[in-house]
């Protein structure tokens, strides 16, 4: 089976062969490939409200090699979910055609509901036993921010998206390089206040768990556990305390762009809008009274590709 999750900063693949049933109920799938592409699908939509063209044809590109991957892996199954900015564009139908063309399936631009269920399936699966239920579920993507509380066993309780990600907050807030005092506290409001609503609609400070998803969680992990080089096998299931996280935000957003590209972790696609994205994380922490989280690598893509089983329909 094959998943693609198109988002507004990267477009990523999956293709995976289900686990052993002897490998037991919790067991994660067999990866035969997975790949990420900074393609920024969402440049400008904030202010514009329509798809780039050359943002477009930077997704097209990635989409022709991950097709050319699906088919010599030979899967039998794909399906495309397409997020943030292409809910949000004017020019929506320019590119699903293209998709349509490229990959030869519609993408489908799932609802925030939808995305946050869809994250929380994949992140939730294997999380270790010291990571105790229920679970706060926040994937911080580059235009929206999903919230999702629930369980294992009980699946999903309350999910919410809004719109607050890295690159939507770098686009609105964060102009100077680096930021300035009054552009960090502007982004600062206008994340507390979405946040705060968000806290309203699902129970985040009831959970015992924040389980944080994305290439922003995942970087800061990094940067935290002081990595000198990304490595999903050390950052997957990594805890790091809320002390961190403000540390490598503070950090972050007092270094330039070409500071930031210095990190060895970093994705140069990522450097730009890493400060707000690690902004989000942090001020999640606080609103909902988290003091660590437990980082994913496994995520919205891995929920995809679970939702391609029959039994899930």
């Amino acid at each position: 089976m094959a998943s693609i999750d198109c988002g507004t900063n990267s477009i990523r693949l999956l293709v995976a062969d289900l686990p052993d049933p002897s490998a037991g109920p919790e067991a994660p799938l067999v990866d035969l490939s997975r790949r990420m592409e900074i393609v920024r699908l969402g440049q400008g939509v904030d202010r514009t409200g329509r798809l780039a063209p050359e943002a477009i044809e930077r997704t097209r590109v990635a989409l022709a090699s991950y097709a050319a991957e699906i088919e010599k892996l030979g899967a039998e199954r794909v399906r495309m979910c397409a997020t943030s900015a292409s809910r949000d564009a004017s020019n929506a139908g320019d590119f699903r055609a293209m998709v349509e063309r490229t990959l030869g399936v519609a993408p489908e631009v799932v609802t925030g509901d939808e995305e946050a269920r869809l994250s929380f399936t994949g992140a939730v699966r294997g999380l270790p036993a010291d990571a105790k239920a229920p679970y706060l579920v926040v994937d911080i993507g580059g235009g929206s921010t999903e919230f999702v509380v629930g369980t294992r066993e009980g699946g999903v309780e309350a999910a919410i998206s809004v719109d607050i990600g890295c690159v939507r907050m770098t686009e609105r807030h964060l102009h100077g390089d680096p930021p300035g005092p009054d552009e960090i506290a502007a982004a600062q409001a206008d994340i507390t206040a979405a946040v705060n609503r968000a806290l309203e609609t699902v129970p985040g400070r009831q959970a015992a768990t924040l389980v944080g998803l994305a290439g922003s969680v995942t970087t800061v992990v990094a940067l935290a556990e002081g990595l000198t080089e990304y490595d999903p096998e050390r950052i997957h299931h990594a805890r790091v305390s809320y002390e961190a996280v403000a540390r490598v935000t503070a950090d972050l957003l007092g270094k330039t762009r070409e500071q930031r590209l210095a990190t060895p972790v970093m994705h140069p696609g990522r450097a730009d809008v890493i400060g707000a994205g690690a902004l989000v994380l942090q001020v999640i922490m606080e609103r909902a009274g988290m003091s660590s989280v437990v980082a994913s690598e496994h995520d919205i893509l891995d929920g995809i590709a679970w939702s391609l089983l029959p039994a899930a329909g």
